[in-house]
């Protein structure tokens, strides 16, 4: 019997290495990536760039927002028709015609007082100055232990209000970014053994549970940005994922960073054309 079982142990580790050494991501075909955001920024009329040079923008955040914005930098070098003047201030008198404006807001592993303080800041000055405003939590502030339903009700509540408050600002939802676990044969062999809670897939499986809530909201007429989508969509149009349970969740597809959340630099690159795309695009 101990035999047997030894045995069983054996042949589940070689399919465990196997499916782990196949789920390992390889390097993004950046040529391919910057094709399609080339396609995608020339299709947008240089007359609605120029439109979107003209407004306000205000953008609360942590890391992953200066990996943004790093992005968008990089793309106004290799797109002059894209004229935005990147400003850090939590000062609204301080904005001018153009300005995209950002500042940190709250605190890291404390989605509450990211809230409070954006929509603080929104209150003091911002909502009478800016005509988009947005602000995104962090991978870290949404985790196994988290109360996903909680801080997506302060968070859709603060968003409300805010829109009532300032019906000339644009707000726009973020969804919550995803990382890409560091996962181990040990982990394909708890899968194989079914195993329903799975820790290195718990903190995902939240930050999925919490975008879900937000894409719903679509149907309130709400303008999202669903980072969590660009940041899991490889080049072909799949999307980088796990099963657990007979459920599938999203992650952050490994060429996209080099350290498990933040974005590398054609990462970057990619979320920032598409959140300039959805800028464009509201300004029509």
């Amino acid at each position: 019997m101990r035999v047997k079982s030894f045995l069983l142990f054996l042949f589940l580790a070689f399919v465990a290495v196997m499916l782990f050494a196949c789920s390992k991501g390889g390097q993004m075909p950046e040529k391919e990536i910057m094709a399609s955001i080339n396609k995608k920024l020339r299709e947008i009329p240089d007359s609605t760039w120029e439109k979107l040079s003209k407004k306000k923008i205000y953008f609360g955040h942590q890391s992953v927002g200066f990996n943004i914005l790093d992005g968008v930098k990089d793309l106004m070098k290799e797109y002059p028709q894209i004229k935005l003047n990147i400003v850090e201030t939590k000062d609204p008198k301080e904005l001018r015609e153009g300005d995209f404006a950002h500042s940190r807001v709250g605190t890291n592993v404390d989605p509450i007082s990211k809230i409070d303080e954006f929509g603080d800041l929104i209150n003091n000055g911002f909502g009478d100055q800016v005509d988009f405003a947005f602000m995104k939590l962090c991978y870290v502030d949404i985790n196994a232990k988290s109360d996903v339903v909680e801080i997506f009700q302060q968070y859709k509540n603060k968003m409300e209000a805010l829109k009532i408050g300032f019906p000339q600002t644009h707000f726009i939802y973020f969804t919550v970014p995803l990382t890409h676990q560091k996962t181990s044969w040990k982990t394909s062999i708890k899968k194989l053994i079914g195993k329903k809670e799975i820790w290195e897939y718990a903190d995902n499986i939240k930050r999925n549970e919490f975008n879900q809530m937000l894409v719903k909201e679509n149907k309130s007429n709400v303008l999202i940005f669903d980072i969590a989508k660009v940041e899991s969509t490889l080049p072909g149009g799949q999307r980088s994922s796990f099963d657990l349970a007979g459920e599938t969740y999203f992650q952050l597809a490994p060429g996209y960073t080099n350290d498990g959340g933040h974005l590398n630099e054609i990462a970057r690159k990619l979320v920032a054309s598409e959140l300039l795309i959805s800028l464009a695009n509201a300004v029509e």
